[in-house]
């Protein structure tokens, strides 16, 4: 899986909001802290906005806060918000995909990894990565010797 520079400012954005909850945060106090810059980072507040994982309040005391609370925000609603499906195949959804002779079965495996990604950032929440305690099935994938290890 692929995170876009989008994605990975949408998730960081949204842990500032989450920490910061229910309290306004400005765009500019956001970029500061993530160290991100301002413009690109009020696009991915807008898509977050209309996806209504965000709500914004104008003025001088506004700002951005979530529309609900951190544990009701998974890091996959997030992902989708600013970047669309989790897992695309040639612009298709995985159970679009079709293919012929030696290759026919491919669809399941494609269909597989995007239940894999669902299975773990879908079930992470935005309080689950504030706290540092994410789902038990979770934090064991990053005990895998492997799990670190560039390939």
């Amino acid at each position: 899986m692929q995170i876009s520079a989008r994605g990975d400012y949408a998730v960081r954005a949204a842990l500032s909001l989450a920490a910061a909850y229910p309290s306004l945060m400005s765009a500019q106090a956001i970029a500061h802290e993530q160290d991100m810059p301002r413009k690109f980072l009020e696009a991915v507040l807008a898509d977050l906005r209309r996806a209504g994982v965000v709500r914004a309040q104008r003025g001088a005391e506004g700002g951005y806060t979530l529309a609900t609370s951190p544990r009701d925000i998974t890091i996959g609603s997030i992902l989708r918000a600013v970047d669309g499906p989790l897992a695309g195949v040639r612009g298709l959804r995985p159970e679009e995909t079709k293919y012929e002779g030696a290759a026919e079965n491919l669809p399941r495996l494609w269909v597989a990894v995007r239940a894999a990604v669902r299975e773990v950032v879908d079930e992470v929440s935005l309080a689950d990565m504030v706290s540092g305690k994410m789902p038990a099935h979770v934090r064991k994938l990053t005990t895998r010797p492997d799990a670190w290890e560039p390939r």
